[in-house]
């Protein structure tokens, strides 16, 4: 490797600290360095690959005179198409099964495992889950041992490489037996030939060029790479003692990057920890002391998304319990509030507009947390507004998909502000499925699954599926305060959905749920507030991409020199 590259590689440390996946992205180059011949310098005294080549064939033969393995198919010989790149003249390009014995292991059904396997005496059985990403050590503790007596097992030998085949961990999974193992079939094991360290091979396979071959191998739905195509791919071959050379010089660039890693890990945690006492420092303390602190180290603090993502959920938590915007002692407190609601309601179950509600549970003691602002009260959801789940058509009737009806699936909750629906229903099925349209400015909250706890605004007119509950509020409320609440709460609804095996809420749950009414102007400052400190924690974020993308593309620039 020439001072050039090196000089340039040592700046790399500095700028991948920086940058996004800027660690990952140094260990790939790294590799590509290895596998260029870029990374260590060539010594004209060492015996060329090719030579190499000639002892491998001689310790091929041997192995298979002593019966230790089986004669080798003839592979392809490499032409010019088979070469990614240009090697140095000591270099040569092989095929990957001429340089060591690939075979694959033998797979075990869970009953064998547990009938006959768990416990035993013998070899440890690696499966592909027991197989790390390549410089982990394998997992020799999973309880299941192969007698020696089993001869159907193959046995990969201390020092072999193992790789993943099949499945989404193919290419990925990787590493090296420190011990003799049997092992599954969906991994190769790869002893080597001619003294080859089988950490260079693992190096090889961890590098992006074998990647890339690895992967226009693949074939099948699953994934994967059949063993006839694994031993002709195409790999480069440096001189042993270059190996060697190789090995030494990444394991030492590879600690480097550990010791990044760490670093990072440390100051990220340190940042996060001062950020989550200064928030709830804020959320505690009454006077909002904390916003100074805050001020004062703002750019170190909110340089990282997951803090900027704390500091939204604390803006929703201050807004919900009165302490974002000052109270105005002229504004109607929320007791009359309720009144102005429950008349409007009446009035619209007369003119049959909606239907009388159910009582709901009378709020106790225990329920409430902490003391409201002077003006504000404790209410239940239901007491605000409407709420409707829906329902989803039958897939097997085809007229009632492709309307012009927007269906608002919970997936699609998490948009915030709905203005299109990936599906559309028709009037058929408006009439036929339980369904309903819900006017524009109601709230929706997920219900099930995944999305548990989303909230969204209705930009639109819309029916949703029955995983989506709607609501409509009276007209002396802020469906906009309504969006704010139901987000805040979004960790109370999921803590509610647990434990089932599809995580969910009911509507019934919904409308039993307590929270803080303000007064209908505080509502009104609330919502300018969050929306103004919202429209701030946007801009951090972007200025966060732009910086990432800043150091990403400095780090992009300085590998395009090597």
């Amino acid at each position: 490797m020439n001072k050039q590259i090196a000089n340039l590689l040592e700046q790399h440390f500095d700028t991948a600290f920086a940058a996004p996946d800027g660690i990952k992205k140094l260990r790939e180059l790294i590799l590509t360095l290895a596998m260029q011949s870029k990374l260590v310098e060539q010594d004209p005294n060492d015996p060329p690959a090719s030579e190499l080549l000639k002892e491998i064939e001689v310790d091929k033969k041997r192995q298979v005179k002593a019966g230790k393995i089986k004669k080798p198919k003839s592979l392809p010989a490499i032409d010019q198409s088979d070469a990614a790149y240009v090697l140095p003249q000591s270099w040569t390009w092989t095929r990957l099964g001429t340089i060591g014995n690939i075979f694959n292991g033998n797979s075990i059904n869970a009953r064998e495992k547990e009938t006959k396997y768990a416990g035993a005496n013998g070899l440890p059985y690696i499966a592909t889950k027991d197989v790390g990403y390549g410089l982990d050590a394998l997992d020799y503790k999973n309880g299941i041992y192969i007698p020696e007596s089993e001869e159907k097992f193959k046995i990969a030998h201390q020092g072999a490489v193992l790789i993943c085949a099949e499945g989404g961990s193919a290419g990925k999974k990787c590493g090296i037996t420190e011990q003799d193992i049997c092992f599954g079939n969906k991994l190769f094991a790869n002893e080597l030939f001619g003294g080859i360290p089988s950490k260079f091979i693992l190096y090889l396979y961890l590098s992006p060029v074998f990647r890339e071959s690895f992967s226009a191998a693949m074939t099948g739905i699953i994934g994967g790479v059949s063993i006839a195509k694994f031993v002709e791919l195409p790999v480069p071959l440096p001189p042993l003692e270059e190996q060697h050379r190789i090995v030494a010089r990444i394991d030492q660039l590879m600690a480097r990057c550990e010791e990044l890693e760490k670093l990072r890990s440390e100051r990220d945690e340190k940042r996060q920890t001062v950020h989550a006492a200064a928030i709830k420092q804020l959320l505690d303390a009454p006077d909002g002391s904390a916003w100074g602190f805050i001020q004062q180290h703002f750019n170190e603090l909110y340089s990282v998304k997951e803090n900027v993502a704390e500091l939204r959920k604390a803006i929703l938590q201050l807004a919900v319990m009165g302490r974002l915007v000052p109270q105005n002692p002229n504004d109607s407190p929320a007791s009359e509030l309720l009144k102005e609601i429950e008349a409007e309601k009446q009035r619209l179950v007369k003119e049959g507009k909606i239907k009388k509600p159910k009582p709901l549970s009378p709020i106790n003691a225990e329920e409430i947390s902490y003391d409201l602002p002077k003006g504000w009260e404790w209410v239940r959801l239901g007491d605000i507004g409407v709420w409707k789940s829906g329902s989803t058509p039958s897939r097997t009737n085809s007229s009632f998909y492709g309307g012009d009806i927007p269906w608002v699936k919970s997936g699609e909750v998490k948009q915030g502000r709905i203005k299109t629906t990936e599906e559309n229903i028709t009037q058929a099925a408006l009439d036929k499925c339980s369904l309903h349209i819900n006017e524009k400015g109601s709230v929706l909250i997920a219900m099930y699954g995944a999305n548990i706890g989303e909230a969204g605004i209705l930009e639109i007119e819309a029916a949703t599926n029955q995983a989506v509950c709607a609501c409509k509020t009276y007209t002396y409320f802020d469906d906009n305060y309504l969006l704010y609440l139901i987000t805040s709460l979004k960790p109370y609804f999921i803590s509610q959905g647990a434990g089932a095996a599809q995580p969910n809420i009911s509507r019934e749950k919904i409308v039993e749920t307590i929270f803080q009414l303000p007064p209908l102007p505080e509502q009104h400052r609330i919502v300018a507030r969050i929306n103004q400190l919202m429209a701030l924690c946007d801009q951090l974020d972007q200025q966060i991409n732009a910086a990432n993308n800043k150091k990403t593309e400095l780090l992009n620039a300085l590998t395009a020199h090597l």
